[in-house]
């Protein structure tokens, strides 16, 4: 058995720690295993679509976006949270659109993950984000709002001042959150005092 078979052994073993480090050792190695990992994003087993999905995104290649896009639509949940958090250190913005889906969907850690991906994308997620915050009802608008805070955007600056004393707490925090990070947050003044 050679090295990259017991390896891919290895990720499915049923331990975590060596499952971690056989995908470490997996995504160095590079090109030579995306082959076999593209066939486990379509594997019936849950466990080896998770695996792949883990391993790629501890690699650097631009054949990986394409293979976390599919992981994002995977049927099982724990794979599309899987996919999300990778896409979080894989910013593109050919992500935006799969990204912005997750995002309003019913999980909400799918959601949050989703959130931090686009987050990270940065300035060409702006506009998008800006038209969920404007469309979306509760839980979406704020994933949003919560995005736009953690990316510092000027272009963001008007929504977070809109947000502000609006009919949610969260949308607040994150909006105070948002300007205290564009330097812009509130100054208290003692009144009567020059």
């Amino acid at each position: 058995m050679d090295e990259l078979e017991t390896l891919l052994n290895q990720l499915i073993s049923g331990e975590d720690e060596r499952g971690e480090e056989a995908a470490h050792r997996l995504a160095e190695m590079g090109t030579v295993v995306l082959p076999h990992l593209q066939r486990w994003l379509s594997a019936n087993e849950v466990e080896r679509r998770w695996w792949a999905t883990r391993t790629l995104a501890q690699m650097n290649d631009p054949q990986v976006l394409p293979l976390l896009l599919s992981a994002l639509r995977d049927e099982d949940l724990s794979v599309r949270q899987c996919a999300a958090l990778a896409l979080r250190q894989h910013p593109s913005p050919q992500a935006i659109p799969a990204l912005l889906e997750a995002l309003q969907g019913q999980d909400r850690l799918l959601a949050r993950l989703a959130g931090d991906a686009l987050a990270a994308i940065g300035e060409a997620a702006v506009q998008d984000l800006l038209q969920v915050l404007e469309c979306a009802r509760g839980e979406a608008r704020l994933e949003a709002m919560r995005a736009l805070a953690l990316m510092r955007s000027p272009k963001a600056m008007q929504a977070l001042f809109d947000a502000l004393d609006g009919d949610s707490a969260l949308l607040d925090y994150w909006a105070n959150e948002g300007l205290e990070r564009l330097g812009v947050g509130m100054t208290f003044f003692k009144p009567g005092s020059t």
